[in-house]
């Protein structure tokens, strides 16, 4: 997880360039591919909504009413990715990489094993949550925004948010519980 983001506005005059759009756009890349990639289990086709959605972001930049931009962009991603998944469904495909980089300097190999496991165990465990839930995990736990922030992406009320997250964690709380049990890494 990382720090609280800096929440920035928009300029309300002379936003209708390029080149103040991508002030506005280019610190947010980051927060935009990795919700896209938890919601379409999938980096290609990631990029793809990520790019659709910048589009799409672009195309309404000038009737942006200010507040805070990257809920905005976050929004339109989250939105492009229901759309995408809604026309392209398909089976599911685990991550390739791994969710934290490993620092092998400071790790001896069987601390490395441990960590690679449990790194593996939390990506399927997110990957297998409901899309609801895997949204509202992915948004507060790595992208860190306030739960008033999520309701206001997802279009929901904020007692929705909570409830999801209790029950992501929940959720994710009972299957890795049960994943180290089975596999005996306790």
């Amino acid at each position: 997880m990382h720090g609280p983001a800096k929440r920035e506005q928009a300029p309300v005059q002379g936003r209708s360039s390029l080149v103040s759009f991508e002030v506005f756009v280019v610190p947010h890349m980051g927060a935009a591919y990795n919700l896209a990639r938890w919601l379409t289990r999938n980096e290609h086709d990631a990029e793809d909504v990520v790019q659709e959605a910048y589009l799409r972001a672009y195309r309404f930049y000038e009737a942006y009413q200010g507040g805070d931009f990257r809920a905005w962009l976050l929004t339109i991603v989250r939105n492009t990715c229901y759309t995408w998944l809604q026309q392209n469904r398909r089976p599911s495909a685990v991550l390739d990489e791994d969710m934290a980089e490993l620092d092998s300097a400071k790790s001896n190999p069987e601390t490395l094993l441990l960590r690679n496991i449990d790194a593996k165990l939390l990506r399927q465990a997110i990957e297998e949550l409901p899309l609801e839930f895997r949204e509202a995990i992915v948004l507060r736990e790595l992208e860190d925004l306030s739960y008033k922030e999520i309701a206001a992406i997802a279009c929901v009320p904020l007692g929705t948010v909570m409830s999801r997250l209790a029950r992501a964690r929940d959720r994710l709380q009972s299957r890795l519980a049960g994943q180290i049990r089975k596999r005996g890494i306790a």
